[in-house]
């Protein structure tokens, strides 16, 4: 099972911009969609972005369509989420996750929270008014 260590964020004002970064070991990363979650405070977990390893294909929720950017370095085990006109309503904890393909040759970056079958520790963005 992949291990994913998550780090990046920080306290930004609105408008702003941040990179979280997620590196994972222990895996053959090729059997997984990966992607990032966040969590807002008294609210439930929600899916953000999400890129399928393999293929580079990725997806989006609506609400971070043009503003955010998935990516990953195959040399570095390493995915990342730019994130740039941020608002306060990004404010969360920030999830990076790992989910096996299914089928194992799918190419789509589908991804959903009962899907995930590992988790990052977490990083906090704050975004300030």
């Amino acid at each position: 099972q992949v291990q994913l260590v998550d780090s990046g964020g920080g306290l930004v004002q609105a408008g702003g911009s941040l990179r979280l970064s997620c590196v994972a070991s222990g895996g053959a990363f090729s059997r997984y969609v990966m992607g990032w979650f966040r969590q807002a405070p008294g609210k439930e977990r929600e899916f953000v972005a999400a890129i399928n390893w393999s293929s580079g294909r990725t997806d989006y929720v609506y609400s971070v369509k043009g503003r955010f950017t998935i990516s990953r370095d195959y040399a570095k085990n390493t995915m990342y989420l730019q994130m740039n006109s941020l608002s306060p309503e990004d404010t969360a904890n920030y999830y990076c996750a790992a989910a096996d393909k299914s089928p194992p040759w799918s190419v789509s970056a589908t991804m959903s929270l009962s899907s995930v079958s590992s988790w990052g520790q977490g990083t906090l963005v704050t975004v300030s008014s």
